[in-house]
């Protein structure tokens, strides 16, 4: 045979070798874990990401496990190896990318900005807070510490409109339990804090929800946009498996179906994205400033 047919043989091969793997009964294939971190609930978490996991075990040939693990202990339980793969925000990305190589894989879209957001300062119609300048001596709740638009875009973006968050504010807080972005959102509307901070993802979706009406807020001010949620893989796994996955999500079609619990369930819409897109890791830059300024991890410094 010559070069060429022997290249054509062992196209064919990984082909079929491809084939049989994804036609392995369920149980008898390698299993490996998607950690997803959990937004509002693990609840949530579990009944957004099922299907989608399903669908990647099928495409893949893999029995991925559905992992829920909360924000703050993301990266320490993927330091000890609890899970191969990660969905986590942005900021969670550059953290583990920083301190375990995390390979970057693709970026959800969702949304006006699709794989990008941005996080808004709000205050309540008729407050007479419209500017950055009327935040001083104000009572203001932030979302999660480790949310970049719930938290880290609004700090940086007072910092560089000339309010220092520690110094100029009365007050400020950050709820706890679940729903947290929500809580921001009505502990403004309810009048408990003057200002607060929401992802302007999240107040696109509370209002096409009902939940709340552009005319109830004033917008403050809005961030740069930084890259949406993000996957990421092991560095030290097959790179044909890692690059597997990322085309099994780039090319997600909102038609892309899958059986789950005796249903046909499209992918996309239960975990409630608009598909995924491959960035580069320069494309967190922005975001890598914001959390320079405002000496967050990473790249914190006591």
């Amino acid at each position: 045979m010559n070069f060429f047919q022997n290249r054509y043989a062992l196209i064919i091969i990984v082909l079929l070798i491809s084939l049989l793997s994804a036609c392995q009964p369920e149980g008898t294939r390698s299993k490996m874990r998607i950690g997803y971190m959990n937004c509002n609930s693990e609840e949530e978490t579990l009944k957004r990401f099922y299907p989608l996991t399903r669908y990647l075990s099928q495409k893949l040939g893999v029995d991925f496990e559905v992992v829920p693990v909360d924000t703050q202990d993301f990266s320490e339980r993927f330091a000890a190896g609890e899970f191969e793969f990660t969905h986590t925000n942005s900021l969670v990305y550059l953290i583990m990318h920083e301190e375990s190589q995390l390979k970057l894989l693709a970026t959800e879209k969702r949304g006006r900005y699709g794989s990008h957001t941005s996080g808004s300062i709000i205050s309540r119609k008729g407050s007479g807070i419209r500017t950055l300048a009327d935040l001083k001596g104000k009572r203001m709740i932030f979302g999660p510490q480790l949310a970049p638009s719930g938290f880290l875009a609004q700090y940086d973006t007072m910092l560089q409109g000339g309010i220092d968050p520690e110094k100029d504010l009365d007050y400020y807080a950050i709820p706890s339990g679940s729903f947290k972005h929500e809580k921001v959102v009505y502990g403004v509307y309810f009048g408990q804090y003057d200002v607060g901070t929401a992802p302007s993802l999240d107040l696109e979706l509370m209002t096409s929800a009902g939940k709340i009406t552009a005319d109830d807020f004033n917008i403050v001010a809005e961030s740069p946009i930084i890259p949406y949620c993000t996957f990421g893989a092991n560095k030290d796994l097959d790179p044909t498996l890692v690059e597997n996955f990322r085309k099994a999500l780039v090319e997600l079609t909102e038609k892309d179906v899958v059986s789950y619990q005796g249903e046909e369930l499209k992918v996309l819409a239960s975990a409630w994205i608009d598909g995924y897109e491959t960035l580069e890791d320069s494309d967190y830059d922005q975001l890598r400033a914001m959390a320079k300024r405002a000496n967050m991890p990473p790249y914190q410094e006591f």
